[in-house]
């Protein structure tokens, strides 16, 4: 009797099925709570669509011609921002909001991944409040690394109500752009151990070329030092979600990448960059690195993220949100959210 399949060929589809299975593995993260308040600003912080705080930071222009609301990297949080902020507020009369996103800086469950759908319903939720609070001003999202992600991703389930986005260094490598043999161990190593910590000290990668920054954010204790992994892998399916979806992102987008960006590769920032739906303007600098709102030549990037923002500001007549519609907004942002999961 002659077999169809050699051994070797049995142990190669045997192994192929395991690492399928693995692949999605035991490793899950929370659903996106329920709504159960309308979002709103609350001082320092963002009152979420579940009553969660979300940590915020603000630098308001004594005239406003927009909003950004932003949204940091992966182990940071809104202090990303404290450096562009307040310039964009005295150079450019645009006031800044930053978002602590959920797990990170002063937001609940600290060094937890809260799960993407969690973090793109805040983001929804975040926006309305900005929303709210300044009726008729155009608002502009603005992420960074893993928020360019989230952002990414929210814009492809369901428009953003926004006037235009700002990717900057965007995470994409996650997904079908991630080699599966680091795909494959990530989703082992997370399901075996998904509190142990890894501190990226042996990847010998560099973040900016601005040492002083470095050195601030080492001493800040709302910088995560310690990356759980089942936070790694967290990261990795919303990176994978912002570059698999990518065909499906519409709008008015600026696309930053820093040449000597050591985070994201570049080819995968292009290739997501390519796919995008929207009126697209991809802008590189030569001495840009991931940190590009705080590379030492962060100030071209910030006059750059301002200018494409006034080009697109107008401000509208008749409020997009006042203050006695928000019942009616918040019921709406709601049912976007629940046809979103």
């Amino acid at each position: 009797m002659r077999f169809l399949f050699s051994v070797p060929a049995w142990r190669r589809l045997a192994c192929a099925a395991v690492s399928a299975l693995l692949l999605q593995a035991c490793v899950s993260f929370p659903d996106a709570p329920q709504a159960t308040a309308p979002p709103e600003l609350a001082g320092n912080a963002v009152r979420s669509m579940d009553g969660a705080r979300l940590g915020l930071q603000r630098w308001p222009a004594e005239h406003p011609k927009a909003i950004i609301l932003a949204l940091h990297g992966m182990n940071d949080y809104s202090g990303a921002f404290a450096l562009a902020g307040p310039w964009w507020a005295e150079h450019a009369q645009i006031t800044t909001y930053a978002l602590d996103q959920r797990g990170f800086g002063r937001s609940p469950d600290f060094g937890r991944w809260a799960g993407g759908d969690t973090l793109v319903a805040d983001l929804r939720a975040a926006l309305a409040a900005v929303h709210g609070a300044h009726p008729g001003l155009p608002v502009f999202v603005v992420g960074h690394s893993m928020g360019a992600a989230v952002v990414m991703a929210a814009q492809a389930d369901a428009p953003l109500a926004v006037d235009g986005l700002v990717l900057a260094a965007p995470g994409v490598w996650g997904g079908r752009a991630l080699p599966f043999p680091y795909r494959l161990t990530l989703n082992m190593a997370a399901s075996l151990a998904p509190g142990k910590t890894l501190t990226g000290e042996r990847a010998k990668r560099q973040a900016t070329d601005n040492i002083d920054i470095l050195r601030t954010m080492y001493r800040d204790p709302l910088v995560i030092k310690q990356t759980r992994l089942d936070a790694v892998l967290g990261v990795a399916r919303i990176m994978g979600r912002a570059y698999g979806d990518a065909d499906k992102v519409e709008g008015d987008i600026l696309f930053l990448i820093g040449e000597k960006d050591e985070i994201i590769p570049r080819k995968a920032m292009e290739k997501a960059a390519r796919r995008l739906s929207g009126e697209t303007e991809v802008r590189r600098y030569e001495d840009g690195w991931h940190l590009l709102f705080r590379d030492k030549q962060a100030e071209t990037v910030w006059r750059d993220v301002a200018a494409w923002i006034d080009a697109r500001s107008t401000v509208i007549e008749t409020p997009r949100v006042s203050l006695a519609d928000r019942p009616a907004a918040f019921q709406s942002a709601s049912a976007i959210l629940q046809t979103a999961r």
